[in-house]
This record gives C-alpha cells, structure tokens and sequence, in this order.
C-alpha cells in the first residue's frame, strides 16, 4: 500500500478531496486532510437510510416483501398502479419511471401521482424517490421522527456527534440526500457493515440484514445494488454524487473512505486510490482482460459448443501461473463487479477437466 503515492496524486492534480482515511483489519492506518469537519455526502446518506430500515426490520417493524403503500396512511384510491410495490424494491431502486427527485411543497403528493407504466416489472432505475418514501414508510412504521429515531439508535451509540440533515417540505426526513457528516463518520459505517453490524463492541443492527443489504440484490451497469449500497469489486461501497466514497473490500480488510467535490464523470481519483491503496496497476488490468477471454473459452467448453483447441488453450491455462495470480486476485476480492470468474472456480476446473 502506497498512501503517500495517492496523496501526492490528489495534491499534484488539485484534486478537491478534503480527507481521506484508510483503515486495514478495523484499524486506522492512514488519513489525511479534514477529517473530522462536516461535509456533504449526498447520495451516501441513503446508506445511513439503510442501516435505519435494518433496526426496523430486525424488530418487526416492516417486512420487506410488503406492499410499501400498507405503512402509508392515506387513501389506497388511485393508487392501484402502486399497489404491487414492495419495500424491498425501494431499497433496490427497481420502481423504473420516477423523476430523479420529488418536487414541490408537498414531496409525498407529487411521488404518488408519478406515473409509472410498468409498476410490475422490477427493473434498477435510480432515483432518489424511493428512499424518500422509504422514510415516509419508517416515520409511520416506527411511529416516531425518524431523524431523532437515527440520532438515537444510530449517532449516540456510534459516538456521531456531529452531523446535518434535511427535511422535506411535509417535516420527514429526508434520507436520500441532504446529510452532512465528517470523513470519520463515514468510515465509522463502512466499518459497521464490515463487522457485520457491529460498532465498538455494540450490535446497530443484525448480521442478516447487513447481509441482505450489501450484496447484490438488483443487477445494474455498475455490478449490482443491495439495500442503498452499491456493489464495488469483492465487496461493496457507500456513494455520494461528487465522489463521496467508502470502499469496503473485506476480503483485503481494507476500507478507504474520502470526502470530495468533483463534479464530472472521469475516474481519474478511483484509479489513483485502486492503484496506490490496491494495487491496481497494468499487470492487474490485464489479468481483468486475460479472464475475461478465459471465461468465455470456459463457458464455451462447459456447454459443448468449444474446440478441441479452446479446450487445450484453457489447460494451457490452468496450469500456468497466469491462473494462480488470478485466482488470488479473486481471492483478495479486487476484480471488478462486473467480471465473471467462473473460469477461476477449483470445482469449475475440476469438473471440466476430470
């Protein structure tokens, strides 16, 4: 690890990153800049969100495969073409045909009059509506502010003292954006999911919904989303717009947070930080490309429809040491979401090749 080598990168290409803090097997290892003033997260607050729907679920509160409108106390009429959505597809952004986010003076009214033309079909559509309602959902189910419901049960046992949130127009909080907290802060929730609930010896939240809530339960472009979080190689990461990050590789026991304000699309920081905190580099890119070809040699031999020559390629390729390093790239959990590896399964190879 290399954090020197990405601190110089920020500092040499002016990158606005105000801090950044790494952690390895729970431990503080690295941090730089401020990090413990108050910044915006955006979209990373709807993991905070998420942690809060947890404590719910674990204690009856919700059930998640429940029709979202149940908790809501309004008329049910005219509202049909809702009537099939679940919370579990709030949490998954899988409502296809939102508005990025609600309007107006009264947030609840516009989301229940979008029109959505298929309400059935379960399809990853980002959009900050459905967190909202997710906490209209919480304020009714828990019966309580939800903001004051995530400062108590949240911030005072995970010593978070200093904080900001929003509200929409209605008094709810609002949990898709809108949350500013310290770069510590955020790492404290990166580390909560990788203890799998537990912060400083205190149980937030179960290891079941931990569970459910980062690994994939909706396929999208980037790899895949659980519960307000997002897939991020072997294991999974906490968003905000601008590059408000938490990366969380569980297999390596490493989390990199930082707090930034960047606003375009190029990548040009994730590579820097894979590069020197990973170690991302060329050879590690084309390992990526390597499996990429041996996978599909792999599912062309698997299904009958590959040569006698693909077939000698991939045990050209087991029995190299390009297979050991990618296997133990694999292992350290730093392929890209995306990736298929069954070409890297000991049982695949043994079943192909017996």
């Amino acid at each position: 690890m290399d954090f020197d080598g990405f601190i110089k990168d920020i500092q040499d290409n002016n990158w606005n990153v105000f801090g950044v803090e790494v952690y390895r097997d729970g431990a503080l290892k690295h941090s730089y800049g401020d990090t413990s003033g108050l910044h915006e997260i955006y979209s990373a607050t709807k993991t905070v969100l998420s942690i809060a729907v947890g404590i719910a679920y674990d204690e009856g509160r919700i059930e998640l495969d429940r029709p979202f409108l149940d908790y809501i106390p309004i008329p049910r009429k005219q509202l049909d073409m809702f009537a099939g959505i679940s919370i579990r597809r709030l949490l998954t952004m899988s409502v296809k045909g939102f508005p990025f986010r609600p309007e107006g003076d009264n947030w609840l009214e516009f989301s229940l009059n979008c029109g959505i033309e298929e309400p059935d079909r379960a399809e990853f559509d980002y959009s900050n509506i459905p967190a909202y309602l997710m906490c209209v959902v919480l304020h009714a189910a828990l019966g309580c502010d939800l903001g004051e419901f995530i400062e108590q049960r949240i911030f005072a046992p995970m010593d978070i003292t200093s904080y900001e949130y929003t509200r929409s127009p209605e008094g709810y909080f609002y949990g898709a954006s809108g949350m500013r907290l310290p770069v510590h802060d955020l790492s404290k929730f990166g580390l909560l999911l990788y203890n799998k609930g537990i912060f400083g010896g205190t149980r937030i939240v179960s290891e079941e919904y931990v569970d459910l809530a980062v690994n994939v339960r909706q396929m999208n472009r980037e790899g895949g989303y659980g519960f307000y979080i997002w897939k991020y190689r072997g294991g999974f990461s906490i968003n905000g717009k601008w590059k408000q990050k938490c990366y969380v590789v569980p297999q390596s026991g490493i989390i990199v947070t930082f707090l930034s304000h960047i606003e375009d699309d190029s990548h040009d920081l994730k590579q820097s930080m894979e590069k020197h905190i990973f170690g991302i580099g060329q050879s590690e890119e084309e390992a990526f490309e390597r499996i990429a070809a041996m996978e599909e040699l792999f599912e062309k031999v698997r299904s009958g429809s590959g040569t006698p020559e693909d077939l000698a390629q991939l045990e050209a390729y087991y029995t190299s040491s390009d297979w050991r390093s990618d296997y133990e790239l694999d292992e350290a959990g730093l392929l890209p979401a995306y990736l298929k590896r069954g070409v890297l399964s000991e049982d695949g190879v043994y079943d192909l090749l017996r």
